[in-house]
């Protein structure tokens, strides 16, 4: 795996005690759909690459287009946040699921957003390890205008979730949720090929900490 060190809009820290699998932190930069940080993806659709002002990423069409890398970047990891660069349009689906790892256990990671008709969305995470070991963080009071670039993270420090806009903690509860096993990472597209994300994602960076992510 790259670990480069390349800024990056999306962000997932795991820990680096216990038993992780994969480099401290990695950056994926989406310039293309078919190879993500050097490996080989399956592209559902066609995901559009573009550059704005300097900014590559790709754009998904809230319909048909994803990604799904056949890896697990925070395997292994009990601690992590995420991070991710990314332009939700304002007129895609009212559920988004844009980024969705799992494991071999159904042990499972996601960042979706929650869009209005009035062109707002709200940051909603995930993690589900069982039936009673899962949290969902949403608040629909807390909306951002749809159609500019934001930075989305989830962080988990094997105790608490929080996720963060723009580096502003929104929402944090405490969960259980072990480290993960081998598994698969979906962009664009939950894995099961249902909500659909309209928008451009830039970059994703997984770190093996816990710790509020710092925006430049």
């Amino acid at each position: 795996m790259n670990t480069r060190n390349v800024t990056a809009i999306f962000l997932i820290t795991f820990g680096t005690a216990g038993c992780a699998t994969g480099p401290a932190q990695q950056t994926w930069r989406l310039e293309r759909a078919d190879v993500i940080d050097g490996h080989a993806a399956k592209v559902l659709g066609t995901p559009a690459a573009i550059n704005d002002g300097g900014r590559k990423a790709l754009c998904f069409n809230g319909v048909s287009d994803g990604i799904i890398v056949p890896i697990n970047p925070v395997e292994g990891w009990p601690r992590f946040t995420i991070e991710v660069l990314f332009r939700p349009d304002g007129d895609g689906p009212e559920e988004q699921r844009f980024l969705h790892i799992q494991d071999e256990a159904e042990r499972r990671v996601l960042l979706e957003t929650r869009v209005t008709r009035e062109h707002t969305w709200s940051l909603d995470t995930f993690l589900h390890a069982a039936a009673s070991d899962r949290l969902t963080l949403l608040d629909r009071s807390k909306s951002q205008a749809t159609d500019r670039w934001y930075r989305a993270a989830l962080v988990y420090d094997g105790v608490t979730m929080s996720h963060y806009v723009d580096g502003v903690k929104q929402l944090e509860g405490a969960v259980r949720f072990p480290p993960m096993s081998a598994g698969r990472i979906s962009l664009g597209v939950r894995l099961n090929r249902i909500h659909w994300f309209k928008g451009c994602i830039a970059e994703v960076r997984f770190t093996a900490e816990a710790r509020p992510p710092a925006f430049r």
